[in-house]
């Protein structure tokens, strides 16, 4: 009886519509019904940002004892350098050697106080509950951010060279084709930029510039940024003084382009270019990382060239002394090789005529290799085009499975390069702040006896990494991570830059 009414009432459940009052459910998934779900929340919080700072991480850092407002030493830098021929090394019998000409040279670098802050209010903590540590998220952060903006500062931060004053550029005959307003007697002037003026004024970290520029792009002169306690802080944008007027060019009816050149300038990573009748109406209409352009449009940009006249914005006294700025000294001794726009070249036997010359001019004016090559992606592929595309059979290695299945790998890349003066591996390293167009050669070691140098480079610091939590003024913490300290190259003669390279 009861197996039989269990089927009829089988029969009858089977036979209700699908959209009857059985099929509702009191409680669901969606979130729109009751909203019972768990909430599958992995924690803490994944950090989504590059923290990339190859320099920091690798130079020593020194803690002084010393206090002072700037480290110094000194160095020989030159013995019996008068080179004359006639002070050999032989002597008569009874008689004194020649007396030999020593250079002394010294060496200053200042400190800096690097810093950021960052704030969190009571409620966002609470909302974290033990999950998301809100607070150690903000702090991490916040140190991760001042390890940044120190990485920047290591590798071309600017507080003592000036980049002008410029020369003035010289436009060359008009090229078929483009789109400049056809106009008797244009004028050209440029503005030399830092690191610091370049990622201010394109706004991105990729090095690179613009060409032509958009419409909400100016360079910066100076920059005021409002501090966390509501002071101001006013520092230069990395600009240097306006050039003078280039030589006038019409633009006629066919031949619309305009090919710009301007003499290097040593310690720019990058050129503004603006085109106008007069300094006053030149407006901005390209960033290049060479000291060449290829005007054929008319600016948008509204910036025009006579903000930069005549004061030059291209210092930082907030910041010390980067790599690239050692480097471009013409009192440091380094190396320095500007290619004007032209590309990089192959020599034909794996390697890269421009690296070669560098090298031997290392090895023949100061006995030494450097150690690392830092370069910009755009180099780093270059390179590797130009090294593999030598041909040298010995360059090709061939990787295949156990199994030997048919298979091809593709793709190289060139990790080191070999000094051929000194018979030796040259780390090459992509660095994420580089800008396109420069390549940095840096020397860890002296290879000189009793040189008395010990580390050649490192980070000296009157205070390292610290944190401070400020004394509540609001229901938030509010959090500050500093350092002071200065980028200490004690032998600037092993660093090197070879600046203004095409891309190709």
């Amino acid at each position: 009886m009861f197996e039989d009414v269990t089927q009829q009432t089988i029969d009858l459940l089977n036979r209700m519509p699908a959209n009857g009052a059985l099929s509702k459910t009191t409680i669901s998934q969606s979130l729109a019904a009751n909203g019972l779900n768990a909430f599958d929340l992995r924690g803490p919080a994944v950090s989504l940002y590059p923290v990339l700072t190859p320099l920091r991480n690798t130079l020593p850092r020194e803690i002084s004892q010393q206090g002072d407002t700037a480290t110094r030493w000194k160095a020989i830098v030159g013995v019996n350098t008068a080179n004359n021929p006639i002070l050999t090394a032989g002597v008569q019998e009874g008689r004194r050697g020649g007396e030999i000409a020593v250079t002394e040279q010294d060496f200053i670098a200042t400190y800096a106080g690097l810093g950021l802050e960052a704030s969190i209010n009571w409620e966002a903590v609470w909302s974290g509950g033990k999950v998301f540590d809100n607070k150690a998220t903000l702090t991490k952060a916040l140190l991760n951010s001042v390890m940044i903006a120190e990485e920047a500062v290591l590798l071309a931060g600017n507080a003592s060279l000036v980049l002008g004053p410029l020369s003035a550029p010289v436009i060359g005959t008009a090229v078929a084709n483009g789109n400049l307003t056809v106009q008797t007697a244009n004028l050209v002037f440029c503005v030399a930029l830092t690191l610091e003026g370049l990622r201010l004024a394109t706004g991105n970290i990729n090095g690179q510039g613009l060409q032509p520029v958009v419409s909400t792009t100016t360079i910066k002169s100076t920059v005021s940024r409002t501090n966390i306690d509501g002071s101001s802080t006013v520092f230069n944008g990395g600009a240097s003084q306006v050039s003078p007027a280039s030589n006038a060019v019409d633009t006629t009816a066919g031949f619309r382009t305009l090919p710009v050149t301007i003499p290097a300038v040593r310690g720019a990573v990058a050129y503004a270019w603006f085109i106008g009748l007069a300094i006053g109406t030149a407006k901005l209409a390209a960033i290049t990382t060479t000291n060449s352009v290829v005007l054929n449009t008319d600016p948008i940009s509204t910036q025009v060239a006579s903000v930069f006249s005549p004061q030059d914005f291209s210092t930082n006294a907030t910041e010390f002394d980067g790599f690239l700025t050692l480097a471009a000294k013409t009192s440091s001794g380094a190396y320095f090789k500007s290619l004007d726009g032209a590309f990089l070249t192959s020599d034909g036997a794996n390697g890269i005529v421009e690296i070669d010359a560098a090298l031997q001019s290392f090895w023949d004016n100061a006995r030494l290799s450097p150690n690392e090559i830092w370069i910009h992606s755009q180099e780093a592929r270059n390179i590797n085009k130009k090294i593999i595309n030598a041909g040298t059979s010995s360059l090709v290695r061939f990787t295949t499975q156990q199994a030997n299945e048919p298979f091809i790998m593709g793709g190289t890349s060139v990790a080191k390069y070999w000094n051929k003066f000194t018979a030796q591996w040259i780390d090459l390293n992509i660095h994420p702040a580089m800008p396109a167009g420069m390549m940095l050669f840096k020397t860890n070691e002296i290879p000189y006896p009793m040189a008395e140098v010990g580390a050649v480079n490192l980070v000296r610091c009157r205070r390292d990494y610290y944190q401070i939590e400020w004394p509540f003024v609001s229901r938030q913490y509010v959090y500050g991570v500093y350092t002071d300290e200065v980028l200490v190259c004690r032998a600037p003669l092993g660093l090197g830059v070879i600046a203004n390279i095409a891309n190709g």
